[in-house]
């Protein structure tokens, strides 16, 4: 960690709560960006796979199934 980012980091310990929330959701608003290339591709795959759905090339499961499959 850099000396400027310790620094930041005691700067920001040192704002007030409100102030902290607001620069939290900066900080993960800036980590949120898209890539809207992929965002196409994802499009894509989505309207592909409902398509193959509609035309019996895919089939489906129920949510209960997969949630009770994945769930400890």
């Amino acid at each position: 960690m850099s000396d400027d980012t310790k620094t930041l980091i005691e700067q920001v310990r040192a704002l007030p709560p409100e102030d902290r929330i607001a620069l939290v959701e900066v900080v993960l608003d800036s980590l949120d960006q898209t890539d809207p290339a992929i965002d196409q591709l994802w499009v894509r795959e989505a309207t592909d796979r409902v398509a193959a759905y509609r035309r019996g090339e895919l089939g489906a499961k129920d949510l209960s199934d997969v949630v009770a499959r994945y769930r400890p």
